[in-house]
């Protein structure tokens, strides 16, 4: 890499940094390419992105952000992987290295929060944001459904009374 390359990269994964929602540090030591690509698929589809970039790098970029606190987790073969959504990332990251022994989470961020690995796992384990929206939706229906089931009601019963009481002098 030339410095121009490297000023790019740093500048690149300074906005990374700055604008994502969740950041997962991780191993990635032993994977082959077959399994790099199955995770940075996985990624994709779930809104989220993998990057390995070099640890020089990654710790000049993280300079001035909120989570600058990642610097020593940046040893070894790190890869990084975030997305905007706080959930997306660690859980296609928790869910990979449950298949993947060799896939071995650091830790990471949430906003300016340090999280363990551990953390990571906890994060996972939340729903995401579009299963939150839905299920705040469905709780915000559920009241007008039943007004409505409520104020039908007494008009339904009201129609049964009299339809009883017609019977019963057709009966007699």
């Amino acid at each position: 890499m030339d410095r121009a390359e490297k000023r790019d990269m740093v500048a690149t994964l300074n906005s990374v940094f700055s604008d994502s929602g969740a950041i997962v540090v991780a191993h990635y030591s032993g994977l082959t390419v077959a399994q790099m690509s199955t995770l940075r698929r996985q990624m994709r589809d779930a809104g989220a992105s993998v990057k390995v970039a070099k640890n020089r790098l990654a710790k000049i970029a993280l300079e001035g952000t909120d989570v600058s606190h990642l610097g020593p987790l940046l040893q070894g073969p790190t890869v990084l992987a975030y997305s905007a959504d706080p959930i997306a990332a660690p859980k296609i990251a928790v869910e990979f290295a449950k298949a993947n022994d060799k896939f071995v989470i650091l830790g990471g961020a949430m906003g300016a929060t340090s999280l363990n690995p551990e953390g990571v796992k906890a994060l996972a384990t939340l729903p995401s944001l579009d299963e939150l929206r839905a299920k705040l939706v469905g709780l915000i229906q559920a009241p007008a459904t039943k007004l409505a089931q409520l104020s039908t009601a007494p008009a339904a019963k009201l129609a049964r009374v009299f339809g009883a009481y017609a019977n019963r002098d057709e009966a007699a």
